[in-house]
């Protein structure tokens, strides 16, 4: 099963049934901020919904597909991050994460992405890693900069977001320029 300390105050591990309702009451009370970005908050209504998506990470992880693994800090599950999607044929992986709104701007995401990128680069021997971002979240997209991944350009409407599609920005690092 995946973990990965991340730091003193920050670990990584995969999402367990036992997650369920941490999971559920996060999104649920930060339903309008991450409305905004998500596209599935809707179909989260209790927290069966939550489990039912733990149960689908566990399939990807065990196809080879996907890695998710829930955000601890001090022991409390304030968000999720992940490889939505591993390529281990061309060794790339994309990147995805969410945080619940009260856990914002106290630096957790990028470090937590910095994790996961050295991971995916020493232990999934990835020569690759995506992020993809709407241009209009500014927060999101800060970590990629942060981070200086490489700003390849803009997928147009890439994503259908509620009732509209959202163009997104295509950040990549390669493993030669990754600098831990």
């Amino acid at each position: 099963m995946f973990t990965l300390k991340v730091n003193e105050d920050i670990y990584l591990r995969m999402l367990s049934a036992r997650d369920a309702e941490d999971m559920f009451t996060l999104i649920d009370t930060s339903r309008e901020y991450l409305r905004r970005w998500l596209p599935w908050i809707e179909e989260t209504k209790q927290v069966e919904d939550s489990l039912e998506f733990i149960k689908h990470t566990f399939y990807a992880y065990n196809n080879r597909q996907g890695l998710t693994a829930g955000i601890f800090y001090r022991d409390t599950f304030v968000g999720v991050i992940g490889y939505n999607r591993l390529d281990f044929t061309n060794h790339i992986g994309t990147i995805g994460y969410w945080l619940g709104e009260k856990h914002q701007h106290q630096g957790i995401m990028t470090k937590t992405v910095a994790a996961i990128t050295t991971y995916g680069f020493e232990e999934l021997r990835l020569n690759r890693i995506e992020i993809r971002v709407a241009p209009e979240n500014k927060s999101s997209i800060a970590i990629p900069e942060r981070l200086q991944f490489t700003k390849e350009g803009t997928l147009r409407q890439a994503e259908k977001l509620y009732d509209r599609y959202v163009d997104h920005h295509l950040f990549s690092m390669l493993k030669e320029e990754w600098k831990q």
